[in-house]
C-alpha cells in the first residue's frame, strides 16, 4: 500500500506539471492543489508502511526514488517555465545522483539511508541528514518553495473566471512580493539540500573503503 501511494504521487506530480505547462490559469491553480495532495501523500506513505507493518529495505529505497522523481520533475519544470534559474535543477540533480550513488554502496553493505540501520553513524552527521527534525525542516522548506513558486507565477491570471476585477488587482499588486518570497524559499531550500548532502559524502568514505 505504501509503495502504491508513492506511485500515485509520482503520477499526480506529472499531471500537475502538465497543467502548469498548459498556460491555462485554472489548470495552474488546479496544479497548486494537486501539489498539496502530492505533499500529503509524501508524508502518508511512511505512516501507512508503519501502520501496516510494511516497512522494508525495498520500501525505504523506493520512497527515496519517489522523492527524487517528484523533486527533480518540479525543479526542472520550474526552470523550463522560467520561474527559477536553470542552476536550481542542476544543483539538485547533481546532489541527488551523488548522494544516492553513495547510499547504494552503503546499502550493499547492509546500511540504509534512514532508520535503525542508517549509514549515518556520526551523531552530528546523522542529525544534519537523517534525523526526523532535519528531514521535516527540509521537507517543509521544499513544500513551501514549490507552492510559493506556483502561486506566484500563475499564467494568464486575468482570464481566470473565478477572480473578480478587484481580486485580480489585489493579486497583481502583491505578485512582486509573492515572487520575492518564492525566490527566498527556493534559496533556503537549495542551501539545505546542499548542507544535507555534505554529511553523506563524508560518511560514505568508510563504506567505500570497507571490504
Amino acid at each position: 500500500m505504501a509503495n502504491l501511494l508513492t506511485i500515485l504521487r509520482i503520477i499526480l506530480c506529472i499531471i500537475a506539471i502538465e497543467f502548469l505547462f498548459s498556460g491555462r490559469p485554472e489548470l495552474a491553480l488546479a496544479a497548486f492543489f494537486i501539489t498539496l495532495i502530492v505533499i500529503i501523500l509524501d508524508g502518508l506513505d511512511g505512516v501507512v508502511a508503519r501502520a501496516l507493518n510494511e516497512q522494508s529495505e525495498f520500501g525505504s529505497v523506493f520512497d527515496i526514488i519517489g522523492d527524487r522523481i517528484v523533486e527533480n520533475l518540479y525543479w526542472i519544470a520550474f526552470a523550463l517555465l522560467g520561474w527559477v534559474g536553470i542552476w536550481v535543477p542542476m544543483v539538485v540533480v547533481t546532489r541527488g545522483i551523488l548522494t544516492d550513488g553513495l547510499r547504494s554502496i552503503a546499502l550493499s553493505k547492509g546500511y540504509t539511508a534512514f532508520g535503525e540501520h542508517t549509514m549515518m553513524q556520526n551523531k552530528v552527521m546523522h542529525f544534519l541528514t537523517a534525523s526526523r527534525i532535519s528531514r521535516a525542516v527540509y521537507g517543509t522548506a521544499k513544500v513551501l518553495a514549490f507552492l510559493a513558486v506556483i502561486i506566484a507565477n500563475i499564467p494568464n491570471i486575468e482570464f481566470l473566471d473565478i477572480f473578480t476585477i478587484q481580486q485580480y488587482q489585489v493579486y497583481t499588486a502583491i505578485q512582486p512580493n509573492l515572487i520575492f518570497t518564492a525566490d527566498i524559499l527556493v534559496y533556503i531550500t537549495i542551501a539545505m539540500c546542499i548542507i544535507r548532502g555534505i554529511p553523506v559524502l563524508i560518511e560514505s568514505k568508510k563504506y567505500i573503503n570497507a571490504k
